[in-house]
C-alpha cells in the first residue's frame, strides 16, 4: 500500500523502491524512446507471453537512482542489473494498463531492448513508472551536484 505523499518521498527511493511483478519477456526496438514505438514492442511481447503458456518468472524490481535491478523472488538470484544511465524510456502501456516496460540499451550487444512486466493492479504498474522517472530525476540532480563544483 503505497501512502498518498509517496510522490514526495525520497529516502526510499535513495535505498531502492521494491515491487514484485512478473516478467513477460522481452524484445528488441529500433528507437530508444516513443510511446508508439513502446505499444508495439509491448504487443508483440504480450502476444508472445500469450502462446508460450509457460509460467512467467515472478521478479523483484528494485528502482533507485543508481538504476533497475531485477531479482529472482523465489530463488533471490540477482537476475540483472541496469544503470540509469542506460535506460531510455520507462512507460504503463495504454491498453495493457497493467504492464510496465522500460527500454534500455544491452551491455553486451548494444541493442536497445524492451522488456515488460506484468504487475498484480494497474496503480502498481503507474507507481513503478513513476518511480522511474523519480529516480531520473534524482539521478539528473545528484549528478548535477557533483558537477557543479567542477
Amino acid at each position: 500500500e503505497l501512502p498518498e505523499s509517496w510522490g514526495d518521498m525520497q529516502e526510499p527511493l535513495l535505498e531502492g523502491m521494491c515491487f514484485t511483478l512478473k516478467y513477460l519477456g522481452m524484445t528488441l526496438v529500433e528507437k530508444p524512446k516513443g510511446e508508439d514505438m513502446a505499444a508495439a514492442a509491448i504487443r508483440r511481447i504480450v502476444a508472445t507471453a500469450r502462446v508460450g503458456a509457460r509460467k512467467f518468472q515472478k521478479v523483484i524490481l528494485t528502482v533507485s537512482p543508481r538504476g533497475i535491478s531485477l531479482q529472482d523472488a523465489d530463488t533471490k538470484e540477482m537476475v540483472e542489473n541496469i544503470s540509469i544511465y542506460r535506460i531510455s524510456y520507462c512507460t504503463t502501456d495504454k491498453l495493457q494498463n497493467k504492464v510496465f516496460a522500460y527500454v534500455a540499451q544491452s551491455q553486451e550487444s548494444g541493442a536497445l531492448e524492451c522488456h515488460a512486466f506484468l504487475s498484480p493492479k494497474k496503480k502498481i504498474a503507474q507507481a513503478v513508472t513513476l518511480t522511474v522517472a523519480q529516480a531520473f530525476q534524482m539521478a539528473l540532480d545528484l549528478w548535477e551536484a557533483t558537477h557543479a563544483g567542477k
